[in-house]
């Protein structure tokens, strides 16, 4: 399945524009679909309508323009390009914070679908690596239709670090790396303590607009997030994190010695206390994936790309297809080597597909 990538350069505006414009059939109809299940019961407890939905959307645009005025520039000029408002705009890029945040205001504590999970992913430490610096991994699992959407966004902006980061069609960023080595991941976690705030796609790109780790630390904490989402980051000189952030709640691990594993549950007392409840069905798959990937790192011999694009081709738990109700399925994967400035990623099912490398600005190396 063919990889897309897109190459924009500018200022944000003129980097959304050009999403907007390039794909804005496409995102029309991602669109349609994801406002539609911020209003389902299935999704965020109860039925709601769209116009309900669209001003929840439009009530969290002010917090996104103070987090980032520039991100919200790049938004909303994907949005005029794409013929769509700023508030449907918002719900495509960060749908999965918005459905806490949807959950909270239109029907309160309740349990989550029970097979929403999304993402298995793993920072290595430099002690157990083969290059002797971290590596990350990760797959992308989401509802089936989101496949398509996946492609590659290399930016070269003129306010900060070129970047490269797989995400989907009128979503600002989901997983990446800059020039500077900082790469982010995520993993969906869910919340019951949704509220007004910045979504997760914006934590990442001003993550990769920092240009050293200790800057893009600070950027995740200074976020008043909307919905719960798990954040990986990695540095090119050893640094490593891994930060459950709830709303109203975080816990962070720092990288040692240990390969850190994380899935789609909450580990930590803090932050479980404010999770959204898990089915038992929910709650086993996500504790599965997190087992076989740990399982699959163990042992003494040293971690490479190779070992871990087989974790993340991984059949009997961790790369999957559809699902019966939500269809959720693995709709991509990546793999990083901040130290080296190399990125790997790949659209679809890992087990029936090739990873493409890119450099640090986003050029097409080679099939792996």
């Amino acid at each position: 399945m063919k990889l897309p990538v897109l190459d924009a350069a500018g200022q944000p505006v003129d980097i959304g524009r050009l999403h907007g414009a390039t794909y804005a059939e496409q995102i029309g109809r991602f669109a349609a679909e994801r406002v539609e299940r911020a209003g389902q019961a299935l999704w965020v407890g109860a039925d709601r309508s769209r116009a309900d939905v669209i001003a929840l959307a439009e009530d969290c645009l002010a917090a996104h323009e103070a987090y980032s005025p520039r991100l919200t520039a790049e938004l909303r000029a994907m949005a005029e390009a794409a013929e769509l408002s700023p508030a449907e705009m918002l719900i495509v890029s960060g749908f999965t914070d918005f459905v806490d945040t949807a959950c909270a205001a239109f029907s309160g504590s309740g349990a989550a679908p029970g097979d929403v999970d999304n993402c298995t992913a793993m920072i290595v430490p430099a002690a157990r690596s083969a290059t002797g610096t971290p590596l990350f991994a990760q797959t992308w699992d989401m509802h089936e239709t989101a496949t398509e959407h996946v492609f590659v966004l290399r930016g070269v902006p003129d306010d900060g670090p070129a970047f490269t980061t797989f995400t989907s069609r009128g979503c600002l960023g989901m997983i990446g790396m800059n020039e500077a080595g900082i790469t982010i991941g995520i993993n969906n976690l869910t919340g019951n303590d949704g509220r007004i705030g910045v979504t997760w796609n914006f934590v990442v790109r001003e993550v990769l607009a920092q240009t050293d780790f200790a800057a893009a630390e600070a950027r995740l904490a200074e976020a008043d997030l909307a919905g719960a989402h798990n954040y990986l980051l990695a540095g090119p000189d050893g640094q490593g994190m891994n930060v459950e952030a709830m709303p109203t709640q975080r816990a962070i691990t720092r990288l040692d010695n240990d390969v850190i594993v994380h899935t789609n549950h909450c580990l930590a007392k803090e932050t479980r206390a404010v999770e959204r409840p898990r089915l038992p069905e929910a709650q086993a798959h996500s504790e599965k994936r997190l087992a076989r990937a740990e399982a699959m790192l163990a042992g003494e011999e040293a971690i490479d790309v190779e070992r871990l694009a087989t974790v993340t081709r991984d059949t009997q738990a961790i790369c999957y297809p559809p699902t019966p109700i939500t269809k959720m399925t693995t709709c991509g994967a990546v793999i990083a080597d901040p130290a080296a400035r190399r990125l790997w990623a790949l659209r679809g099912l890992p087990s029936e597909q090739s990873f493409v490398a890119f450099d640090v600005a986003g050029a097409a190396l080679a099939s792996e």
